[in-house]
């Protein structure tokens, strides 16, 4: 794989070192999310895909449920980038889950090793470098200690070889550390933040594990992706640097911490590129008060 420094620094998830700026999977399949958009041309994507590594991405995020009546991002990756480059690693999430009509299911913890192994099917790998545990948003309140614990048992196994947790609240970390090792959370968050979830992002670089945002760029519109009409304290930010407002919401979240990746996700190669940039972008402290008074995340 092609090595570039890489203008954001880097950052260890567990043992893998990896730029912070990765590439998220979810929208490879079309113009939005499971087939919420148009459908994508089967080569744009695994073009997108290969430039990705070209520009030094070296960190993916996935799931088996990104698919889209006629893609598969898992597959989609798989063709584009296997036999895969040395370093790269692969992230993906279970428990949440899609059937075949695209139904949304969840899985019991009994069910997570099917899971994690049709991800590995998928994809064609025989380990997978960092499993999430993606915690539906109705469990905020409850226990995770029997699905973490089963992928506990998947990790030491060797399918699995870090855990992470998506979706996860201050509480939910506590438990599943108790259990095993937690690389990363990933939760929602972009410009606008809610306090509690500021406060867990710093919470989590205390105690060593990544923070990856979801949703940095697209806010509100979450899996349609961005919404039309951008924050002006944004466009500001973006017309005083030159940049695009996506790139600039990229660049705060990389501002918040040395802890935090960013993962954002395209089907366009001009996306592509332009997220990869945003790493060279850095705001002013003028730029992050102005930033700091978006109070809606969106």
């Amino acid at each position: 794989m092609t090595t570039q420094t890489p203008a954001a620094g880097t950052w260890k998830l567990g043992d893998l070192t990896v730029n912070r700026i990765g590439f998220g999977a979810m929208r490879l399949t079309g113009g939005a999310a499971f087939g919420l958009g148009t459908p994508s041309d089967r080569d744009r994507p695994i073009a997108v895909l290969r430039r990705a590594i070209d520009l030094g991405v070296d960190h993916i995020d996935t799931a088996a449920f990104y698919f889209s009546s006629t893609r598969s991002a898992n597959e989609l990756i798989n063709r584009a980038l296997s036999p895969y480059p040395e370093g790269l690693v692969i992230a993906t999430k279970v428990w949440a889950g899609r059937d075949p009509s695209g139904e949304w299911i969840w899985a019991t913890p009994g069910q997570l090793r099917g899971q994690v192994e049709e991800n590995l099917r998928q994809l064609g790998r025989d380990h997978m470098d960092v499993v999430n545990l993606r915690i539906p948003r109705s469990h905020v309140t409850g226990s995770i200690a029997e699905h973490f614990g089963a992928l506990a048992e998947l990790r030491d196994a060797g399918l699995v070889r870090h855990l992470g947790l998506s979706n996860a609240t201050p509480a939910q970390l506590a438990e599943a550390v108790a259990i095993a090792p937690v690389v990363c959370v990933q939760n929602a968050y972009t410009v606008g933040a809610p306090a509690a979830e500021q406060e867990f992002l710093r919470a989590c670089g205390e105690q060593g594990i990544a923070y990856v945002p979801f949703f940095a760029i697209a806010g509100a519109g979450r899996e349609r992706g961005a919404v039309a009409g951008e924050q002006e304290s944004v466009r500001a930010v973006a017309r005083a640097h030159g940049a695009t407002p996506a790139q600039v919401r990229l660049a705060w979240t990389l501002a918040q911490g040395p802890h935090v990746l960013a993962i954002p996700g395209t089907g366009n190669p001009d996306h592509l590129a332009e997220n990869v940039a945003a790493g060279e972008l850095r705001l002013t402290g003028e730029d992050l008060a102005r930033l700091a008074g978006v109070t809606r995340l969106d």
